[in-house]
């Protein structure tokens, strides 16, 4: 075959959403090795992605990544996006069992949270051992996988860690524009890899973070994203760290408990619990974290 008729076979040869078109478009496979896919499916009746998979010219792997691109469904492949920490299982793989809890842990949320008109939750724990940043990060990534225009808001200005999970730079953050240092809209950060997902870091480390939370411009700052975004999630301090978590919580309208198996005490989830209702704060759910 000559270098013509080679070359003769192009994105173009399949539709603009065909698994051959998306791994030419990804380098994933040549013009060359589309045309010996083609003769095989044909030959045998099999699909294109099986076809290229049995001439060892792609891995099962390059499959689902482009069916999650056909369905818009964004993720990652190891290594493919060093700036971001390999904790966020959900964008490094979304097929494992633990992502799938992350899921379930989202469809209960919409359906018993998010579906009354509301838009905000804040999540906390009794200690900062507990996971809290790590859950809440990885539950971003899953509501923006829905399509949901979600924001992650790091409000837990004693022990940041959003910040170090999406590589962001530890610049200026939530505590800045409440000491009216920065605009909320130019230090909240779209993921680029997630469309659908924005963060607004903590911030510089403040000496007063109780002080912060608690100010009206807090709040307001909530109310503000909610109506830009579908999803706003925050990341609370810690119980024991202080009081900042009921000011965070009481502006967010409710807030998810997060344990860890073996760890947390039940008493002490009683007890915190039993203060959040005394502040009229509606406790939306727990989740026990075992991973």
């Amino acid at each position: 075959m000559t270098e013509a008729n080679k070359s003769a076979v192009s994105i173009d040869t399949f539709s603009d959403f065909s698994i051959g078109s998306m791994l030419l478009r990804m380098g994933k496979i040549s013009a060359a090795d589309a045309e010996k896919i083609m003769t095989l499916h044909k030959e045998r009746g099999i699909r294109f992605g099986e076809a290229a998979k049995s001439l060892g010219y792609i891995t099962e792997s390059d499959i689902q990544q482009v069916l999650a691109r056909q369905f818009d469904y964004p993720y990652l492949q190891p290594g493919e996006t060093p700036g971001l920490s390999p904790e966020l299982v959900a964008a490094f793989q979304p097929f494992s069992a633990q992502v799938e809890v992350l899921r379930n842990i989202r469809s209960q949320l919409t359906l018993q949270w998010f579906s009354q008109q509301r838009k905000t939750l804040a999540f906390s724990s009794i200690s900062p051992k507990e996971g809290v940043s790590y859950l809440l990060s990885n539950l971003a990534v899953v509501f923006s996988q829905l399509g949901q225009n979600t924001l992650l808001i790091d409000a837990n200005l004693r022990d940041a860690r959003q910040d170090d999970i999406f590589k962001l730079g530890n610049g200026l953050g939530l505590s800045d524009v409440l000491a009216g240092r920065a605009d909320v809209n130019a230090v909240t950060v779209n993921i680029a890899t997630f469309p659908n997902l924005s963060v607004l870091p903590a911030g510089t480390t403040p000496p007063n973070p109780q002080e912060l939370v608690g100010r009206p411009a807090f709040k307001q700052l909530v109310q503000a994203v909610s109506e830009k975004f579908d999803v706003v999630l925050i990341d609370a301090p810690a119980y024991s760290k202080g009081a900042d978590v009921f000011s965070v919580a009481a502006s967010a309208g409710g807030l998810v408990l997060v344990t860890r198996k073996n760890l947390t005490l039940l008493s002490e989830v009683t007890t915190f619990t039993d203060r959040l209702n005394a502040n009229g704060i509606q406790v939306a759910g727990t989740v026990l974290v075992d991973f």
